[in-house]
């Protein structure tokens, strides 16, 4: 190196640094007011309905309705309609899961009974009916008495077949759902 060179010193200038950052903020600000939101996401295609189970509850009655506590047992009188071709080993579950608004409160009537094939004598298109009694104390999962309110149930009912590791779930209808008044 010569002594006279001279040096010369390049300093960087990072003032536009902020304004290329604020220059991008403020497109994508614009980008995201003017695309709708929904026209980025992906769309979901229509779902074909699922059709309708062979297993239906085709009858439901509850009865004392307003129930009170001191009255006897509230009474579900379930009405099961069987699919056309049933196996005679076939076990039917009818279940009520009753409930509190808060979820505090808690029962849960279960019946199972073997399903027992029709004669010949009925018609084809005439599918056989079973009818199943489940019976409310008005207590709760504690055993104690359920408190005055309003309360939701949910009927179900199934059918189970005997598998490798014991009843497995073969048909499922859908289920039945409201509320009931408890004085």
């Amino acid at each position: 190196m010569k002594a006279g060179s001279v040096f010369s010193v390049k300093i960087t200038n990072n003032f536009h640094r902020p304004k290329l950052l604020l220059v991008f903020l403020t497109l994508c600000g614009c980008l995201t007011a003017f695309l709708p939101a929904d026209g980025l996401s992906k769309v979901k295609s229509p779902r074909v309905p699922r059709p309708e189970p062979e297993l239906k509850i085709v009858g439901l009655n509850i009865a004392p309705t307003p129930y009170t506590l001191d009255n006897g047992p509230l009474q579900f009188s379930v009405t099961v309609q069987l699919p056309r071709e049933v196996d005679g080993s076939t076990i039917l579950e009818v279940t009520s899961l009753i409930s509190s608004p808060s979820k505090t409160s808690l029962r849960f009537l279960t019946h199972r009974q073997p399903v027992l094939i029709p004669s010949a004598g009925h018609g084809e298109s005439e599918r056989s009916k079973v009818s199943v009694e489940l019976a409310w104390d008005g207590q709760d999962h504690r055993k104690q008495p359920a408190g005055a309110g309003t309360y939701s149930y949910e009927v179900r009912t199934k059918l189970l077949a005997h598998g490798e590791k014991g009843l497995r779930t073969v048909m499922v209808a859908w289920p039945k759902r409201g509320i009931l008044e408890v004085k």
